[in-house]
């Protein structure tokens, strides 16, 4: 007689789903620092319904001084519109056929083979979504999140995000800098000596009040040009940045402003190289279907086909990564590193 049956095979893996799979969100938070500082800074939030919509303040209003008789003016202006996106879905499937589950009875072996299923699946969704999040959103026929290369596209005047024409609404616009052509008072290429002064005028230019990039996301050519070029009093991370995570994180201060810079590279890394993302947190959100972050898609003990000899079960994640004031965020790129 078996020792453990199928059914009780299937509860075993649904208890091990039901206990790993708020732990999901923690491995991509470890694994990615965008997701990190969305999550640490209260900017996951649920959303529901059939899309995901933001009210915004695409215009301004513009005061007028008059004096006695003087006809005010009222022109129409639209003021405000709705930002809205398509949530994306991703899956994860975790099966086990049926020469699976009878040739590892016994709790021992049952756990293990468990174990090494989820933890196949929890990387495949850390993988996943460290793609997207450097994507544009065209990947797999475009139901991929749209990460930071559409959000912050390198060409700014030009698609369409959020429903709204970048072309037609100035303020709906990222910046993009080229260390080739920006500055030319400073030089043509990032190294140790240009990198800060570039950086600090593009925070200086792209900045209002206390509205700035606080996130500064850089491939390996820029943190290393940024890392030589301060001391090592000016490398020291605070006690709740990115680098008490385990990421390569140093700080930027100057202009009266602060953000934190952490290295994304490493093996298989999406990050473009020769580039510099700076992000204002609190314009970014990463909306996730109420009741489907990082969750399990059938109820109960998974799945068994009519026609297969398995046990199916799906760990899944709707939403989007949304921006709603690109005004505050930028690109910095060395579109010719040679030179």
């Amino acid at each position: 007689m078996a020792v453990v049956t199928d059914r009780q095979y299937r509860q075993i893996l649904s208890t091990a789903l039901a206990e790993r799979s708020s732990g999901i969100e923690d491995l991509v938070s470890d694994s990615n620092p965008l997701f990190n500082v969305i999550r640490r800074k209260g900017r996951m939030r649920s959303f529901s319904g059939p899309e995901i919509r933001q009210t915004l303040q695409i215009n301004k209003q513009e005061a007028q001084w008059a004096r006695g008789y003087d006809f005010l003016q009222n022109p129409p202006i639209e003021l405000w519109n709705d930002a809205v996106w398509t949530p994306k879905a991703v899956y994860v499937p975790v099966s086990l056929t049926g020469q699976e589950i009878r040739a590892n009875q016994g709790a021992n072996q049952v756990f293990d083979i468990v174990d090494g299923t989820l933890e196949a699946a929890e990387n495949a969704l850390v993988d996943a979504f460290d793609e997207a999040l450097h994507g544009d959103g065209t990947a797999d026929g475009g139901k991929a999140i749209i990460g930071l290369g559409g959000a912050v596209p390198i060409i700014t005047n030009t698609g369409i995000y959020g429903g709204i024409n970048r072309a037609n609404v100035a303020m709906w616009r990222t910046s993009t800098f080229d260390a080739d052509t920006d500055f030319p008072d400073i030089g043509t290429q990032v190294d140790a000596t240009t990198i800060r002064p570039m950086i600090s005028r593009i925070m200086s230019q792209r900045s209002r009040g206390n509205r700035a990039a606080d996130l500064l996301i850089m491939s390996e050519e820029h943190y290393w040009a940024y890392d030589a070029a301060t001391t090592s009093i000016q490398r020291i991370a605070r006690e709740d940045s990115l680098a008490a995570m385990g990421f390569s994180s140093i700080e930027y201060v100057g202009g009266g402003k602060r953000a934190e810079i952490v290295l994304a590279s490493g093996l298989n890394s999406n990050m473009p190289s020769n580039t510099t993302y700076g992000l204002e947190s609190r314009s970014l959100a990463l909306r996730y279907r109420e009741g489907f972050n990082f969750a399990t898609l059938f109820d109960g003990d998974g799945q068994m086909p009519i026609n297969q000899d398995a046990i199916a079960q799906f760990i899944g994640w709707e939403g989007e990564l949304t921006l709603t004031n690109p005004l505050f965020t930028w690109r910095f790129i060395d579109s010719d590193p040679l030179t």
